[in-house]
């Protein structure tokens, strides 16, 4: 599993636009409960004053201390090795969309209340006192120290911009420091998690000067805006029917194991240095859970080869000298349970068909491993390989409530096995060392999680010597539809992800207590 996603837990839109009358302004408004959110900017709407600078900003929290859980269970990694995105997803609406323009994402500073009101057009559900931020304040008790919100200073937390150039983009922003910093903070620089506010950048809010230098009422001294309109972005906010167009916090991750055992290769003057060393696990499961081996904890661990006995069913012999002149590798940890080890092996004039791994420390044994390493082989011909593909343990239903993992055999379709006295019972399967997944709704096609190939691998599938694996977290799905998994894979001969013809079905239903 690389993606988990924390959706809003509130969010709303402030204003100091004019109301229909074009003489009250709407900076008591609260829009809590819509099902849309907005940001615009609109100068010179009404002539005969020169306070013509009209603003909309949205407002939007998470719930950050389900973050710091999953962190501390492990289901999500440490700092470093995670990234998080805020994700406000466009919509569609009769009005003019701005174009040409980008958007601030800030931490906002103080604590503010959601609010009931729904009306994004006239602006008439007021706080009056009740629940609900708005322009000038933050709740019922308590005003803004700035108008149209409290924000971090950038000195602590820069703010993170996103372009737009039709108008139309979803808003998919990196925003790892601002959610680090709310999971534990930083000496001196500590803020706490109050959500974040989306506007336009200053350059692109409306222009007003005022004669103190400083804001006026409910304006913004502004004097690099500018006297262009940019009338109106909308994005789905919480409330929203939509289940996939909710905002969220989507935090992605590289969880790809790159077991090596099932495609272990002696070293060959035919491959680069990098490719001749091999990657090897050992996974401790105690009473089926992995567990950190007492004497290593997240230390080193040794490994040593030997070659097979005389039925090849045991190690035997002395350790085999490796390409480094040494008998032992050192290993180390990689996460709860689970140890690795790098090698590269020469073969011999009669190369070695099994190989036996000894994980240890000094004269402690922990695990004795087998690998059938092969031989590195050049071709007259060009590979054009023509995949068959099964997931051999998907189910027809899953509850949105699990995380499941998923076998991916596949092997050549060109596959024509020799058989000689005794037939295999289990075909032999191909790994794929860079192979994606992606999910989509069966009904409307809808892409419910795309291809994660870009720098996170966020759907990036794992291998060991069984083939090819992946998790996936059932609550990234809505219930009560059906799904299809389709299936990528990296070819090097044309630096491209191919993806394949085979879907595979299966249906999201909703967890009962």
């Amino acid at each position: 599993m690389a993606i988990k996603r924390y959706r809003a837990d509130a969010d709303t839109t402030i204003v100091n636009a004019f109301q229909p009358d074009l003489v009250t302004r709407g900076t008591g408004a609260n829009m809590g409960l819509a099902d849309v959110s907005e940001v615009f900017s609109i100068y010179g709407r009404y002539v005969p004053t020169a306070s013509s600078q009209e603003l909309s900003r949205i407002l939007t929290k998470f719930p950050v201390t389900s973050i710091v859980a999953d962190r501390a269970s492990g289901r999500i990694p440490v700092s470093g090795s995670v990234s998080f995105y805020l994700r406000l997803y466009n919509a569609e609406h009769s009005k003019t969309v701005p174009v040409d323009y980008k958007l601030v994402v800030q931490p906002i500073s103080q604590s503010w209340q959601e609010g009931v009101g729904l009306d994004l057009e006239g602006y008439k559900d007021l706080t009056k006192g009740n629940t609900g931020a708005n322009w000038m304040s933050a709740s019922n008790t308590a005003a803004w120290t700035t108008v149209g919100g409290d924000y971090v200073p950038e000195s602590i937390c820069p703010a993170s911009i996103q372009s737009f150039s039709t108008g139309l983009e979803d808003l998919e922003i990196n925003i790892t420091q601002m959610v680090e910093n709310w999971i534990t903070g930083s000496a001196g620089n500590k803020f706490d998690n109050y959500g974040v506010g989306v506007r336009l950048s200053s350059s692109y809010e409306a222009y007003f000067s005022s004669s103190t230098g400083q804001n006026s009422g409910s304006l913004i001294n502004n004097v690099s805006g500018t006297t262009k309109s940019y009338y109106t972005k909308r994005f789905f906010a919480r409330d929203t029917q939509f289940f996939f167009k909710r905002p969220v916090i989507e935090a992605r991750w590289n969880s790809t194991v790159k077991d090596d055992r099932g495609d272990f290769y002696y070293s060959s003057s035919l491959a680069p240095a990098a490719d001749n060393l091999n990657i090897i696990y050992l996974y401790n499961y105690v009473r089926g859970r992995l567990t950190n081996i007492p004497d290593v904890g997240t230390g080193p661990i040794l490994v040593s080869i030997y070659s097979g006995s005389s039925d090849n069913s045991a190690p035997s012999g002395s350790k085999l000298t490796l390409y480094d002149g040494n008998t032992n590798i050192t290993g180390g940890y990689k996460s709860t349970g689970i140890y690795t080890a790098s090698m590269a092996i020469t073969a011999a004039a009669t190369p070695i068909t099994t190989l036996y791994d000894v994980w240890h420390s000094g004269s402690t044994e922990y695990f004795t491993g087998s690998i059938t390493p092969i031989v590195l082989s050049a071709a007259q011909t060009v590979a054009a390989p023509v995949y068959y593909s099964n997931i051999t343990n998907l189910r027809s239903k899953y509850r949105n409530n699990e995380t499941a993992r998923f076998n991916l055999y596949i092997r050549n379709k060109n596959w024509s096995p020799t058989i000689y006295t005794v037939a295999n019972a289990t075909p032999e399967s191909t790994t794929i060392v860079s192979a994606s997944y992606r999910v989509f709704r069966l009904m409307d096609a809808f892409e419910a999680i795309p291809y994660g190939t870009g720098s996170d691998l966020s759907t990036q599938m794992s291998y060991d010597e069984s083939g090819n694996y992946f998790d996936f977290d059932m609550s990234l799905l809505e219930p009560g539809y059906a799904y299809g998994f389709k299936f990528s894979f990296y070819d090097a001969a044309l630096s491209s992800w191919v993806e394949h013809s085979d879907v595979f079905k299966f249906r999201v239903e909703e967890y009962e207590y």
